[in-house]
């Protein structure tokens, strides 16, 4: 599975070698139901509030080298020492075991369930916002919750728990990012990449046409390793009586 390990290698060259590894332990904060709700009236600030950047990014490999294991990282201020809207990026790099998301129709399937897991954990004062059309992925932060000690450890420790309730899945590395210098149109360039490699995959498994001359997305499939493999098997196994 290295469709998406180019995209990582640049997603982690411009990682700042400042981060800071934060400590993860899954049960030391609070989940709260998904219909909890933050008005602005219990809202402390917003990560990527505004017109500041606000990114969310899931990459999947099957390398042990991109990936090595668990981790939570920080580029940038944490939750208590923040004051008021920052800009914002959440970075999950995900390794699953080699073969075991399947292919076809169910490899972009599952694809897709990884990146769906943002909306599966809710952190108590944690409140996630994304517009699909405008690609933009925002948090509230409560009041409350800052006083009782929410940091980022604790909500990418959620997170990291959430992604391994998929069987597939090996390790998890989550980055958040809240620097104000920090080279977010590149990340969000990087993060169109990996949507385009998403979307080629699944337009392979809807048209299985051999003429890559007449598709539109030939230069993506031409430039990412495994693309055009997956292709060719697919039609292969569509053309077999």
């Amino acid at each position: 599975m290295k469709l998406y390990d180019e995209t990582i290698r640049k997603v982690r060259a411009l990682l700042s070698s400042e981060k800071q590894q934060l400590p993860h332990d899954d049960t030391a904060w609070p989940s709260v139901s998904d219909r909890s709700m933050i008005l602005r009236s219990d809202m402390a600030y917003e990560l990527g509030g505004g017109s500041l950047p606000a990114l969310g990014v899931t990459l999947v490999t099957a390398s042990g080298k991109l990936v090595p294991g668990d981790g939570v990282y920080l580029t940038g201020p944490d939750l208590p020492e923040i004051t008021g809207d920052v800009p914002f990026a959440r970075i999950a790099l995900v390794r699953v075991g080699e073969d075991t998301l399947g292919e076809g129709k169910k490899l972009y399937r599952a694809i897709r369930s990884l990146e769906y897991t943002r909306y599966h954990f809710y952190p108590e004062g944690f409140m996630l916002r994304v517009s699909s059309s405008k690609r933009r992925e925002s948090v509230r932060i409560g009041k409350e919750a800052l006083k009782k000690g929410l940091d980022f450890a604790k909500t990418g420790s959620q997170m990291l728990a959430a992604f391994h309730v998929h069987p597939e899945v090996e390790a998890v590395e989550i980055h958040y990012v809240t620097a104000e210098k920090f080279p977010y149109q590149e990340l969000e360039a990087l993060g169109r990449e990996g949507e385009r490699i998403t979307e080629t995959l699944d337009h392979m498994m809807q048209n299985l046409s051999m003429d890559c001359g007449a598709c539109g997305l030939k230069q993506v499939c031409d430039e990412v390793e495994g693309l055009r493999e997956i292709h060719f098997h697919e039609s292969n196994e569509a053309a077999k009586p």
